[in-house]
């Protein structure tokens, strides 16, 4: 049953993509910002702290309750709940659509707009980028993206269902939105990325195997074992330079931050990304994908005839 609903979640995302009108996890960040803005006005550390932690329980708390319940009363309808959150919760299209913009920015010549989409996807500064750094930006978030929206949601699934689905992908957002080591969120944001790190151990792990799996199987693991822990996430460090192996693509290197130059390390292989790998990117993300497709079927089928 799990690969029933599984698929059928997959299907949604690429036949529906992301609601147009009203997506969950939009509505979620507008709450998200108003508790933020509400609460993280100062105090001490302690304090922010735990300003973080009553944001992240109200916010997060409640909508895991109504999956819990609207699973309870839905009966014989229970799978089709679950297929809806975990469409909702994936954003495998939404990725290839906004990775898309850029290829097809790169494509014309237009660096301007290539710029402006890859700042839709990125959380550096884009106004300095050349068409290189375009690219490298575009293919490490469609990397990252493959595990926080694809690996992590179905590897949640299996183990806690889609209320757990909702708690991962919420922690996942709220980390997007206060993870960062600035002055405003150092102490807000912290127990929300440190939630995530715990959630995000293990399917970064596998997601880092699978990319391995489905490309240069050697070059990936050794860039994982070698460049990993010199990036500055525990988690997208394994992501990201396995999918760079894989690709065999030089990714990494000189980024804008708040205005300001920071010399990253470089990671991967030995190819200069292009606009072309970032097709290339997307391609790797639904070949692992597939992968876990078949994974979770042949584990189904082990589990109904034993």
């Amino acid at each position: 049953m799990n690969i029933a609903i599984i698929s059928l979640a997959l299907a949604l995302d690429q036949f529906f993509g992301e609601p147009k009108h009203f997506h969950p996890l939009v509505g979620f960040g507008h709450c998200a910002n108003w508790f933020e803005r509400a609460l993280n006005c100062g105090g001490s550390n302690k304090d922010l702290l735990a300003y973080g932690a009553f944001s992240l329980t109200l916010l997060v708390l409640p909508p895991v309750l109504l999956v819990f319940i609207l699973l309870q009363l839905s009966g014989d309808f229970a799978w089709l709940v679950s297929a809806i959150v975990v469409y909702w919760a994936i954003g495998f299209k939404s990725m290839q659509q906004h990775t898309h913009a850029v290829f097809a920015a790169l494509s014309s010549r237009d660096l301007s707009a290539a710029r402006e989409a890859v700042a839709r996807i990125v959380s550096r500064d884009t106004d300095h980028m050349n068409k290189r750094q375009i690219a490298s930006a575009s293919i490490e978030s469609s990397l990252e993206n493959g595990c926080d929206s694809v690996f992590g949601t179905l590897f949640w699934f299996l183990l806690g269902g889609a209320p757990m689905v909702v708690f991962y992908r919420l922690v996942n957002t709220l980390d997007a939105m206060w993870g960062y080591r600035t002055t405003r969120f150092e102490y807000f944001g912290k127990i929300a990325a440190r939630l995530d790190d715990i959630l995000n151990y293990v399917p970064a792990r596998l997601t880092a195997f699978s990319y391995a799996l489905c490309g240069k199987f050697k070059l990936a693991i050794q860039c994982w074992l070698s460049e990993a822990k010199q990036l500055d996430s525990p988690n997208a460090g394994p992501v990201m330079t396995a999918g760079a192996g894989s690709l065999n693509l030089e990714l990494g290197g000189e980024a804008y931050y708040d205005g300001s130059v920071v010399d990253k390390l470089s990671f991967g292989g030995s190819i200069p990304p292009s606009r072309q790998h970032i097709k290339t990117a997307n391609a790797l993300v639904l070949r692992a994908m597939v992968l876990w497709c078949a994974v979770i079927l042949l584990i189904d089928l082990a589990l109904w005839l034993y």
